[in-house]
């Protein structure tokens, strides 16, 4: 665990909480999530129990994250800081985590993640949590087990062809069939562990829960498929759909619907997940006393820019988030500034009436919460400051694995306001800007030929780019010359660990 002079002790808990606007702070985050795959930024989705939180509290109509991967998002989700900017590599350690800086204040906390490999004890994810498990576990010494467990979509086809038998024995036993498939979202471990924390545990507490089942491959239990569609969807065709992606074949008309079918059937089943754990607050007797926080911690590609899932790039399907904000006793209602997920620790941290680290790069959205101003980000000091995400490159986009430090690729950066997109590759010199309101897929690359307005957007936004590619070259050069020094290479990742970022397609 990493220390702060800025970060509250435990004996100022008492004074630092007493004021504060409620006890406890669920943040909820959904791994792929983009934002118009829930029903508050698109009315046809099916997600009640979060169109239900939207409607208590607040969305923010532009949220976008850090970066388009898990460990390109996660520093600024629970450490407020751009990937890289801390040690030159994707992870948290020497950083004053959430976690870290509400424990110290008298906090409780606990952090659940759904085997997601990057967000583990080997970058630094559990420091600061008093209970933390990231369900990457031993996946066995068969060839068998070790061959399913990088290979979760066989898994998958073994576990649908059975899937008829299944459910008939299900019926006869009377059990529901909300269990999923594929065991390896984990999504029942983390909710009854986050149940059991809520149970166990005395307020204050900060509980961080972390959702894998939107993730590829998409297996989603049988009731979410015929929620969200029309019925005709079935095992079948998630067998096509899974089988003609695996192979590599030709992701033709019908393949891609089936895909989004089988995504928003797993994002149908995160939202039931997230309303159990809802009930458990109810059930202890705190939900009145807690703000939930949910939201993506990157987007999914669906073929707007010719690829599948989350590659190296920076457009709004990847970026663009949900995030909404019920907290007890403020009315709520819509934010339409832009916001970067790096404000989740301070919000979090302003809510449970701990003072947040000065190095943190987020700003506090309570006022916002509260109705008393717009976002940091849009207020007339900082108009000028944009969204900035990141991503690396290697030669080839679908390069694996994927990078995990600045020398592994060129480096591109974006920008956003509430209207452009700027995207710059730092290393290379490309350009690209898209004007959102009238190009909401960003296919219109402005930079090409800009106009008078395009050049200025362009004039105005490349200097905060080179400036945080600049930062972020300092701060990995410094970390390398010292890591250097004291003679340390970055740490060996185990073979289940690796094991299970193969399963999510991190080869």
């Amino acid at each position: 665990m990493t220390s702060d002079s800025s970060t509250p002790s435990a004996a100022d808990a008492d004074a630092s909480t007493d004021d504060a606007p409620v006890s406890n702070v669920v943040l909820v985050t959904v791994d792929s999530l983009r934002a118009d795959a829930v029903s508050p930024y698109d009315a046809e989705r099916r997600s009640p129990v979060i169109d239900d939180l939207a409607d208590r509290g607040t969305v923010f109509d532009r949220a976008f994250a850090t970066g388009n991967w898990t460990p390109f998002s996660f520093p600024a989700i629970l450490a407020s800081e751009p990937v890289f900017a801390r040690t030159g590599d994707i992870g948290v350690d020497e950083s004053v985590t959430l976690a870290e800086a509400v424990s110290e204040a008298g906090v409780a906390t606990g952090g659940f993640n759904a085997a997601n490999g990057f967000l583990t004890e080997h970058w630094g994810y559990p420091d600061g949590f008093d209970e933390f498990e990231p369900f990457v576990t031993s996946v066995g010494s068969s060839v068998y087990s070790r061959y399913l467990a990088a290979h979760p979509t066989v898994e998958a086809w073994i576990q649908l062809a059975t899937s008829p038998i299944r459910r008939l024995g299900s019926k006869l036993r009377g059990d529901s069939d909300d269990r999923p498939f594929l065991d390896a979202s984990r999504m029942f471990d983390v909710e009854d562990a986050a149940t059991a924390f809520v149970d166990d545990t005395e307020e204050p507490f900060f509980l961080w829960v972390h959702y894998m089942d939107t993730h590829t491959p998409y297996v989603p239990a049988p009731r979410y498929i015929r929620e969200v569609s029309d019925g005709i969807v079935g095992t079948h065709q998630m067998l096509h759909a899974h089988a003609r992606t695996s192979l590599g074949l030709e992701v033709d008309e019908r393949t891609l619907t089936e895909l989004r079918t089988l995504y928003q059937a797993t994002v149908r089943q995160v939202d039931a997940s997230v309303g159990r754990l809802l009930d458990a607050l109810d059930a202890g007797g705190v939900r009145d006393d807690t703000a939930v926080l949910l939201a993506g911690d990157h987007g999914e590609e669906f073929q707007e820019h010719g690829h599948l899932a989350h590659y190296p790039k920076l457009y709004d399907e990847l970026i663009r988030v949900p995030f909404v904000a019920d907290v007890p006793g403020l009315d709520g209602g819509r934010v339409d500034g832009r916001v970067g997920l790096d404000a989740i620790p301070p919000t979090v941290a302003d809510l449970l009436g701990v003072d947040a680290p000065d190095d943190w790069h987020g700003e506090s959205l309570l006022p916002a919460l509260r109705g008393d101003g717009t976002p940091p980000e849009t207020d007339e000091e900082s108009a000028a400051d944009p969204v900035v995400s990141v991503t690396v490159r290697g030669g080839d986009v679908t390069q694996q694995p994927i990078p995990r430090s600045l020398s592994d690729g060129d480096l591109f950066v974006s920008a956003r306001d509430e209207d452009w997109t700027y995207i710059e590759n730092v290393d290379a010199g490309g350009r690209e800007l898209y004007h959102r309101p009238s190009d909401p897929t960003q296919q219109t690359n402005l930079a090409v030929d800009p106009d008078a307005e395009a050049q200025a957007v362009i004039d105005r936004f490349a200097p905060v780019v080179d400036a945080h590619a600049e930062l972020l070259r300092e701060r990995g050069a410094a970390a390398a010359a010292a890591a250097a020094e004291r003679g340390e290479d970055e740490g060996e990742v185990d073979e289940d660990l690796e094991a299970r970022l193969e399963a999510l397609g991190y080869k």
